[in-house]
This record gives C-alpha cells, structure tokens and sequence, in this order.
C-alpha cells in the first residue's frame, strides 16, 4: 500500500530558529517580553503540524489544531488553486485544504489514489503522443480537477 506524505520543508524551521534568536535582545530587554519566543514556537508549530497523507484508502489532512480524515469516495474533485494549497471537494460540496499539496503534487497525487485523481501532465503526454505534436489540443476534455482563484 503506497504512502505519500506532504509537508511544509524542514528548513522552515531555521525561520523560526533565526526569528527567537533575532527576538532575544529584544525579549531581555524588559520583564514580560519574553512572551515574543512565543511567536516562533508557533510558527514551528505549525511547520511541523501541517502535514497532507495520501493513502490508497483516504487522505489525511492535518492542520495546526486539528485533523480531518476523507475517504476517497467522498471525494468530489479536487480544487486546484494555482499559488495556494490544493483543496479535496467533498460529495456534499464543502472543501478541505490539504496542507502542504500544491499543484505541482498533481501527478503523484495522481499516482498514489489509484485513478481516483486525474494526472493532468500524464493527459497532456498521452494527447501529445496521439496527434505527434508538442501544443495541447484546445478540444481536449480538461481533467476531473477544479480551478480556483
């Protein structure tokens, strides 16, 4: 059973390292602004916590506080944002932000639902090997993937 899992990169955690050594002249300056570590404890928090798992069963979406689990057959399509996360579009039509997936993460994404998921590049290549020309075909039917803004 393949796995997949999506994080935010591990360097992002020297940001938050950087940012409490960058608050330290300041946090000793008085009493009570030690409070400021606070700022990159939750960012580090968040780096670590925010983590999207793909498996051939369900996807795992796993915020800053919380965790949602969807199956793939309350799987809509999937929203496709093109500078943001992805986002699952359930049956019912609500939306789950998959934390760490990016549009870039399409094709394995792709691999790893069993189908369930449509790999735009894969139907680029195959229209490309069909009609022998590099261009996309303009009557082609687009994927099973949503775009938002």
């Amino acid at each position: 059973m393949p796995k997949v899992v999506f994080r935010i990169p591990a360097p992002a955690l020297f940001a938050a390292g950087a940012a409490a050594v960058c608050a330290t002249p300041v946090a000793w300056a008085a009493p009570g602004l030690q409070a400021l570590y606070l700022l990159p404890a939750a960012f580090a928090w968040w780096v670590v916590r925010n983590r999207t798992t793909v498996d051939d069963e369900r996807i795992v979406a796993r915020g800053t506080f919380g965790e949602r689990v969807v199956a793939w057959s309350d799987l809509k399509a999937i929203k496709v944002v093109p500078k943001g996360w992805l986002s699952a579009v359930l049956a019912d039509g609500s939306l789950v932000r998959l934390p760490a997936v990016r549009a870039a993460h399409l094709p394995m994404l792709a691999q790893v639902s069993g189908g369930r998921v449509a790999d735009p590049t894969a139907a680029a290549t195959d229209r490309d090997a069909e009609d022998g020309d590099d261009g996309p075909d303009p009557g082609a039917t687009p994927p099973p993937v949503e775009s938002g803004t």
